[in-house]
């Protein structure tokens, strides 16, 4: 069964909600925004997609490139299924929801979940990166796991990330990171080469995170 659990109800600080699920983000990306995409093997074989996929739904990715995630809130599981029209076109008064089954890891930590909050910091040279997000979108297919979280307050970047995690029809396995961000404004937009450097070196560090040559 195939289920993609989506939550927006809450504030993000970024209009483009769902951007990196777009297959053309990286030629047509939302106005303002820079896409990126990188992807990186971890291996083949169900054990390692197994292992891997626990690793990435309980925060791996974001723990192994060395933020601390603090201040989870569990999410609501609501699943986005579109807006309903009545038969005049109008939407309905009351949409239909249906709600995703929470999932845990082996020792029982809860997997990410739609409408997740958490808090992520990471120390830096000069300072302390604090980024608060939401999870938007969460997706869980026969071969293919993961989540996307955007920006809920000040951070040096707005926007959505997303980690995806494949395996493909060849065994082997694969990490996609996909990203749409802009640079806060003020300052931040005169230090945009800066914070896309240091976007760079985060991304190297979260490919790594699950990859077996560096845990």
């Amino acid at each position: 069964m195939t289920r993609r659990s989506t939550f927006t109800d809450q504030s993000v600080t970024y209009g483009a909600i769902g951007a990196t699920l777009d297959p053309d983000l990286l030629r047509y990306p939302p106005a303002g925004f820079r896409p990126a995409e990188d992807s990186v093997k971890l291996g083949s074989g169900r054990e390692r997609f197994d292992r891997a996929a626990e690793e990435l739904m309980t925060w791996g990715v974001q723990k192994g490139a060395g933020f601390e995630v603090a201040e989870v809130a569990p999410g609501t599981g609501a699943q986005y299924t579109g807006i309903a029209y009545d038969a005049d076109g109008s939407p309905l008064t009351e949409q239909p929801t249906a709600r995703a089954e929470q999932r845990f890891a082996a020792d029982g930590t809860p997997f990410v979940s739609a409408g997740m909050t958490a808090v992520l910091r990471r120390r830096e040279r000069f300072r302390t990166r604090v980024v608060p997000v939401l999870v938007v979108y969460v997706v869980d297919e026969p071969g293919r796991i993961g989540f996307a979280y955007g920006t809920t307050g000040e951070s040096p970047e707005h926007g959505e990330e997303a980690f995806v995690l494949e395996h493909r029809d060849d065994d082997s396995v694969w990490l996609t990171i996909r990203s749409a961000l802009e640079p806060r404004g003020g300052i931040h937009r005169l230090l945009a080469p800066l914070v896309r450097r240091r976007r760079r070196e985060l991304t190297r560090a979260e490919l790594r995170a699950l990859h077996p040559a560096y845990t």
